[in-house]
């Protein structure tokens, strides 16, 4: 029985002065707009995650930590994800990379996107997150929404700080093809998954 897909949008930055909730808040209303997906948004800053201490990852055997265990289990209500991510020295936050290794049968055959920003916007963050999900074996799509250069430097509050509706024209297009690709693969790896179940029951 075909579903409506149900979307994660995870703020991976946790730092009290972060300016993520500035780019997600714009990505949420992005996929509010649409009727082919549910979205909801997830803050790592409500998970108060520990670094990664488990004997080993979930995928070998159960994860003693509540924490990490609540993780899990708000991860699987999930078939593709959004990740807003900030670039720090050229990667993805400390607290994203813990997130991600605090799970992985929830990341597995999912599709993943991302709102990426910075100064080079956010493209190297963005490539590491994608190397990092191909090994979690989610299915990271071609298209992603990138802020970087004169439109960063246009609405981040060190800068020019202006509305990120001064940048829309310019970012709104990429934001369609992510969505278009995610909710592509997610309806895929649904039915893929639920293929498998079936057969395995």
């Amino acid at each position: 029985m075909s579903r409506t897909p149900r979307i994660a949008l995870i703020v991976t930055s946790t730092r009290d002065s972060r300016w993520a909730d500035v780019p997600t808040q714009w990505m949420l209303e992005q996929a509010k707009a649409r009727t082919d997906m549910e979205i909801e948004l997830v803050d790592l800053k409500d998970f108060d995650l520990p670094l990664f201490n488990e004997p080993a990852s979930n995928m070998w055997m159960p994860s003693s930590d509540p924490a990490a265990v609540k993780w899990q289990e708000k991860l699987a209500e999930f078939d593709g994800f959004i990740f807003s991510v900030a670039e720090y020295n050229h990667s993805i936050s400390g607290a994203l990379k813990n997130a991600l290794d605090q799970a992985y049968n929830e990341w597995v055959r999912k599709p993943m996107t991302a709102i990426a920003y910075g100064s080079m916007g956010g493209t190297r963050a963005l490539e590491h997150l994608r190397h990092i999900a191909i090994e979690l074996q989610m299915v990271p799509v071609r298209s992603a929404v990138h802020i970087g250069g004169a439109d960063f430097f246009t609405v981040h509050p060190m800068a020019g700080g202006k509305p990120l509706s001064e940048i829309e024209a310019n970012i709104a297009p990429a934001a369609t093809a992510a969505l278009d690709d995610l909710v592509w693969w997610a309806n895929t790896t649904i039915a893929a998954r639920d293929a498998e179940a079936a057969k395995a029951a």
